[in-house]
């Protein structure tokens, strides 16, 4: 009995470190991280050559690297010859940082590993991981805790690493945590059963004790999202949380081959030991823990921060255009819809259905194009849910419930006797191919731009595996943007790529949680339904064109076959039905590249003149003079947002 109750004051009691004490620790776990990272560099020469891995010539073209900053001062170091001779300098270095001392001289060891891991950061891009980035950290703080002599600063360094780690294990458990996988106890033997981290031996262990594996992936998501109680109980939960952490690095080390892992992630420990202790203890007696205080102020300024950009992104994301307008369907739900080009008589009007998780202003630079530049007669809406649509039917969604609203949009935005030609995107084109039957004579084409097909699931391996990492992707883009994550968003590329006018528009409907919603009830009910697919394409009464990109069926050629059967789906009507492919397109970029946007524009027009207007319609409808401005929507952008 005595025994256990040493064992068990042992397990669950401070860690009495001094200060000095856990930066000398910290430091020497981070410079071994160093050492090995640069002897594995030098191990690996042949990968900076011309062709390997970390090339130069191909490492400069990745975005981070095309900044003139980063890329001249990285131009410097990327010889062969000057990087093997900055890692022969690491190693030397972090070998010194090992022996015994605790002089000033260790601060410029610590600073000069740190430096140069980020100096050499794009020069290496395969094969840089966390472990790196944490040793980074550690080697900065500790290098600036040796060159001050202010016992306060030094503990403001070392509570700002011990609370890294604690953000690092909670946010790294609850991100698992919100996937399914984790919970239900398949994350494990996924991993195992891969080329990169996998381990043939333990995945079979996963399969053989499947019960045993499930516990153990709960025990580790426990660890992680339940690290901050450290710093209950006065320090005693301190051991048996480092140790269980510090045994998770070392097993990911053996399983996974991340040897790094087992030294960079332990060497912020020491400071976390350090932070826990009662200041009752001798060895951490005058610590100075107003760190915390200010750490909890910032973070109340970045959460009430965080809530104020939501709130302006939510109003800017309901918010219409200046002459937008609503319309009420049969369900009860609320579409804002805007129309562009001029009214020519006898020319059909073209109607916009955007895609999945997508925005009406996707569709800008061919809403310019055919309204500024022809005077095409152009509408464009959001379906219910998204943007400024309101969804009020409470009934569970089916596909159908957006055709009707389709449907009603039309017969109430335009009058009974204009024709429209149906132009859509990915799933808005599906959509349209269902709602053409329901139009009857008003339908006068359809266009499908990189279109869904409904056996895509069935036919296409690629489309089948691809929707299994989609389907987790929307529901965690849904469930964190809920939580006010959306702030925290960084602005895609693809959206400085519109036109500039729509952009912060754009922005801020892809960080809403609405969007997300609404698009995480599409696929549910779409991924259902294409599963089950096995069937023909019903004929489509009206001409058709695919506009295809090239890299979607590049990637998958049976993308092309499912478009011609779109185009045949016409043809077995008596109708015109037809694919064309825009070079260099991709899903997206047929939409938000100017130039693909704009070739899929004229392709559009020269379909409409062609096909879906009578000779002497046609005639008539030529445009003479200047265009008027798209009505609803922001004035023509200046010459150089064109050229973009």
């Amino acid at each position: 009995m005595k025994m256990l109750k040493k064992i068990s004051s042992s397990l669950f009691s401070p860690i009495p470190i001094s200060r000095d004490r856990a930066i000398g620790v910290s430091e020497r776990l981070a410079a071994l991280s160093s050492l090995s990272s640069s002897l594995e560099y030098l191990h690996q020469h042949r990968n900076l050559g011309p062709g390997g891995l970390n090339d130069w010539e191909i490492m400069k073209q990745t975005p981070e690297s095309r900044v003139p900053a980063i890329q001249k001062l990285t131009n410097a170091v990327s010889g062969r010859r000057t990087t093997l001779a900055l890692h022969a300098t690491r190693v030397a270095c972090s070998l010194g940082m090992l022996m015994p001392g605790n002089g000033k001289w260790r601060a410029a060891g610590n600073l000069y590993l740190g430096a140069t891991t980020t100096l050499l950061q794009a020069r290496h891009r395969y094969g840089t991981d966390g472990s790196d980035q944490v040793a980074t950290q550690v080697q900065a703080v500790t290098g600036l805790a040796r060159l001050s002599n202010s016992p306060q600063v030094k503990d403001a360094l070392m509570w700002y690493l011990a609370l890294q780690a604690n953000m690092s294990y909670a946010a790294s458990g609850w991100t698992k945590l919100a996937g399914t996988k984790w919970r239900d106890g398949s994350a494990l033997p996924g991993v195992m059963r891969t080329r990169t981290y996998g381990f043939e031996r333990a995945y079979r262990l996963t399969r053989r004790y499947p019960r045993s594996s499930k516990v153990l992936q709960h025990g580790v998501l426990a660890m992680e999202c339940l690290f901050p109680v450290v710093y209950l109980a006065g320090g005693r939960l301190t051991r048996p949380m480092i140790g269980a952490a510090g045994g998770f690095h070392v097993a990911n080390a053996f399983v996974m081959g991340l040897g790094r892992f087992m030294t960079a992630f332990p060497a912020m420990h020491p400071m976390v030991a350090y932070t826990t202790a009662p200041r009752t203890l001798p060895a951490v007696a005058g610590r100075d823990d107003r760190m915390v205080r200010t750490a909890l102020a910032l973070l109340a300024g970045g959460v009430a921060g965080a809530a104020v950009l939501a709130t302006q992104r939510r109003a800017r994301a309901v918010a219409g255009w200046p002459m937008s307008r609503t319309v009420t369907t049969r369900s009860g739900n609320v579409l804002q819809y805007d129309t562009g080009g001029r009214d020519i008589p006898g020319r059909p009007v073209l109607v916009f259905n955007h895609g999945l998780a997508s925005t009406s202003e996707h569709f800008a630079w061919m809403v310019e194009r055919l309204a500024f530049d022809s005077g095409q007669p152009v509408v464009t809406y959001s379906r219910a849910g998204y943007g400024p649509s309101r969804r009020v039917k409470d009934a569970p969604y089916s596909l159908q419930e957006s055709v009707d609203d389709l449907e009603d949009l039309i017969r109430q935005a335009l009058p009974e006797d204009r024709k429209v030609v149906l132009v859509g995107h990915s799933l808005g084109a599906d959509l349209n191919r269902r709602a053409a039957e329901r139009l009857g004579d008003r339908l006068a084409g359809v266009v499908y731009l990189d279109p869904t097909h409904p056996g895509q699931l069935v036919r296409s391996g690629k489309q089948k595996k691809g929707s299994e990492l989609f389907t987790d992707s929307l529901k965690e883009m849904a469930r964190w943007t809920k939580l006010g994550c959306g702030a925290l968003m960084a602005r895609p590329r693809w959206v400085d790529d519109l036109p500039y006018p729509y952009r912060e528009k754009v922005f801020s409907l892809y960080t809403d949680s609405r969007l997300w919603t609404a698009a995480e009830r599409e696929w549910e009910v779409v991924r259902r339904e294409f599963e089950t697919f096995d069937g023909e394409l019903d004929p489509v009464p009206a001409p058709g064109l695919v506009i295809a990109a090239q890299v979607t069926v590049d990637i998958d050629p049976e993308q092309l076959l499912m478009y011609h059967d779109i185009a045949r789906s016409h043809q077995a009507a008596g109708r015109y039905g037809d694919v064309t492919v825009v070079e260099r397109a991709g899903h997206d970029s047929i939409l938000t590249d100017a130039r693909h946007a704009r070739t899929a524009a004229d392709l559009m027009a020269a379909f409409v003149e062609q096909h879906c207007m009578p000779p002497a319609a046609a005639d008539a409808a030529a445009p003479a003079g200047g265009l008027p401005a798209e009505r609803g929507k922001p004035e023509k952008p200046e010459k150089e947002d064109e050229q973009k």
